[in-house]
Order: C-alpha cells, then structure tokens, then sequence
C-alpha cells in the first residue's frame, strides 16, 4: 500500500460524522445523574418520630398499671447503670435500651419506644391474649 502524505489518513469514521461521546459530554451526563440522585435523595419521606431522650426526662421511676387487662409493673434496677426492670402479669420483659435513648422489648422489637412504660405497653399490644413466656436462661 502506498501512502501519499498529502492525503490524511482515514480515522474508520464516515465523513462528517462526530464523536458521540466527547469528554465534555460525559462530564455534563453525570453532572446530570449526580443532580438527580441528590433531587431523589432529598424527597424522600423520612419517618416522623419523637425525640426519645424528652420523653426519657419525663418518665417515673416507678411505674404500676393495668392495660389491656394486663398488669405493667416497672422500676429501675438498683445499681444497673439505669437498667429497668419490668413486668407484665408477674413476669419479666426484657427491654433494651438503643443508642438513641429509646427502648425496645424482646416481644416487639421492631419498634422503639421514649420511655420503658411505653415499651412495655407495646409488648403487651403485640401479644394480644398470648401469655408471657420465661426467657430460655432463666430457672
């Protein structure tokens, strides 16, 4: 093949046909996915809650009532770092307390709780007419 250097070279491309990817056309396509995954982001519902640590003030030290039929009996554990200890009918209810303030049980832990009393009537929503069972570990 002989090549005249007065001649360019052929690039594969058709005439006049352009580039259908430039830099500065890359660039403006994830300006504009980065702009709408921020729009989407931002719109999103975010769920409502209280602010745990208000009603964490508020609570009694001592608590002891019926609900639903049930009998919620509650108070801090002595010398537990803030520990409580609550009961439903006579028997013990576990309560955790999260890293935002609010308290969940054992029986109904997907939702949190302000206070240990609400947890507990939480726990005593979501047996319905079951009874309590002891913890496995314990006699």
């Amino acid at each position: 093949m002989v090549v005249n250097p007065q001649l360019p070279l052929p690039t594969g491309r058709a005439p006049g046909a352009r580039a259908l990817l430039t830099r500065r056309g890359a660039g403006l396509v994830l300006l504009g996915a980065l702009s709408t995954a921020v729009a989407v982001v931002r719109m999103r519902p975010r769920p409502q809650r209280s602010d745990p640590r208000a009603g964490a003030a508020a609570a009694p030290e001592v608590f002891d009532e019926m609900y639903r039929g049930r009998r919620i009996t509650g108070s801090r554990a002595a010398g537990a770092g803030g520990a409580w200890q609550v009961m439903v009918d006579g028997r013990p209810l576990h309560l955790m307390r999260r890293a935002d303030g609010s308290y969940l049980s054992m029986v109904d832990h997907y939702d949190s709780y302000a206070t240990p009393l609400a947890a507990a009537r939480g726990a005593v929503a979501e047996l319905g007419g079951q009874e309590l069972r002891d913890h496995a570990g314990e006699v």
